[in-house]
């Protein structure tokens, strides 16, 4: 039996994996739950699943939680704050850690599972498009299991020899055979609207994702590509892959997740419907698979599957990232904050969807020119740049807003 801590708890990815759970409960035992401020859901997952354990992001939101529970016979014990949370993910008593809390606020306590050596379930892309040289590094040190749960990334790992699988961060596509890695997307809400339109696009718009149910921010992330950006960043690291062997391929149906081409013509798709608990299920049971409650696809039904080249006109911020892959850490993490910054500023309604590029691309480069002075060897170098990013970015809204 697994013994899970599950980082996001009340999140979409979080309920998914409960969901799976939920078809195999012989199979998995939940310890420790964490997740943001979101109390009411947090009482109610307590309440089914009696963990030893819940997390909240902060003091406020764990009294609260401590006094909802007081009225049932629940002993769960309530924490609050990031070192909570790295303790949850790194305790003797759990095996494994889904990594699901969406942006930087998720990087500590995930790296603390991998540096406990856990076998980590990788939905916070940021951890990362953040830190990838020391993480994948602390992986290998560690003797961390690392799967990949976004649709995509557990795609291509479907895709790949069992020898690549089992040495993520540091494996060799080219030995293998592999010429190309193909990272599709749908291409969000907007693949067919007028540029000129984009600028009046809003934030119910935004979110409205034709294929997938997600959170506010990973569906303005999809509508301008950016979450897609995000992947490149992070398949670079999980699969070593050089720029010529890392491809972005806009498929509306969602039905293909990505590919794997092989250098004798081969090309190997995973295909399923678009929900999480398919790559959930695969992540928890690996190399065996379960039950994930998603029925398989009926290919009568699909009807045509299409492909489309990415247009940089219409997505700025997908060039942005596969620039900013190669560029250097300095530069992935500050596009990372820099995006939390300015999406969260048009959820407010206080940045149009177009200049949500026009925040990333200048605080980007304002990094990139100070690189010389800056430093990404370390967790706190790392999250120092973080916090100038989001500065920059934040001055950068503000004197718009003037």
């Amino acid at each position: 039996m697994r013994k899970l801590t599950i980082l996001g708890a009340t999140g979409s990815i979080g309920a998914s994996t409960l969901k799976v759970i939920e078809n195999n409960p012989d199979q998995f035992r939940i310890v420790a739950l964490a997740a943001g401020q979101n109390v009411e859901k947090m009482a109610q997952l307590c309440l089914k699943w009696q963990p030893r354990y819940a997390v909240m992001a902060t003091e406020r939101a764990a009294n609260e939680l401590r006094n909802t529970l007081q009225t049932t016979n629940v002993k769960t014990e309530v924490l609050s704050g990031v070192e909570a949370m790295c303790l949850v993910s790194s305790f003797d008593e759990i095996d494994t850690v889904m990594a699901a809390i969406v942006g930087a606020a998720g990087l500590m306590p995930t790296m603390a599972a991998v540096k406990a050596g856990k076998r980590v379930l990788l939905a916070n892309k940021e951890a990362l498009v953040m830190s990838g040289q020391l993480f994948v590094d602390a992986v290998k040190e560690s003797g961390a299991e690392l799967l990949p749960v976004d649709s995509e990334h557990n795609a291509i790992f479907q895709c790949l020899p069992h020898e690549v699988q089992t040495n993520l961060g540091h494996c060799d596509l080219d030995h293998y055979g592999i010429h190309n890695i193909l990272l599709t997307g749908s291409g969000g809400p907007f693949r067919y609207s007028d540029l000129a339109e984009l600028k009046n696009v809003t934030p119910e718009q935004a979110i409205a994702h034709p294929n997938w149910s997600m959170g506010p921010k990973i569906s303005v992330d999809s509508a301008t590509m950016m979450n897609k950006g995000l992947e490149y960043i992070e398949a670079k690291w999980l699969f070593n892959a050089s720029r010529e062997q890392l491809k972005v391929v806009i498929h509306p149906q969602s039905v293909i997740h990505s590919m794997v081409q092989y250098r004798d013509g081969s090309t190997l798709a995973q295909l399923g419907e678009p929900d999480m608990a398919t790559p959930i299920a695969l992540t928890l049971s690996y190399p065996e698979r379960i039950q994930a409650g998603v029925k398989p696809l009926d290919f009568t039904q699909i009807g045509e599957l299409t492909f489309l080249a990415p247009d940089y006109n219409r997505y700025p911020c997908l060039k942005l990232a596969i620039d900013a892959c190669y560029e250097g850490q300095h530069a992935t993490t500050a596009l990372n904050a820099a995006n939390e910054i300015a999406v969260e500023a048009f959820l407010n309604r206080k940045l149009p969807f177009t200049e949500i590029a026009a925040v990333n691309s200048w605080v980007t480069s304002k990094i990139c020119a100070m690189n010389a002075q800056l430093s990404c060897d370390s967790l706190e170098s790392i999250l120092e740049v973080d916090r100038m990013a989001r500065a920059l970015a934040m001055e950068f809204i503000g004197r718009h807003q003037a």
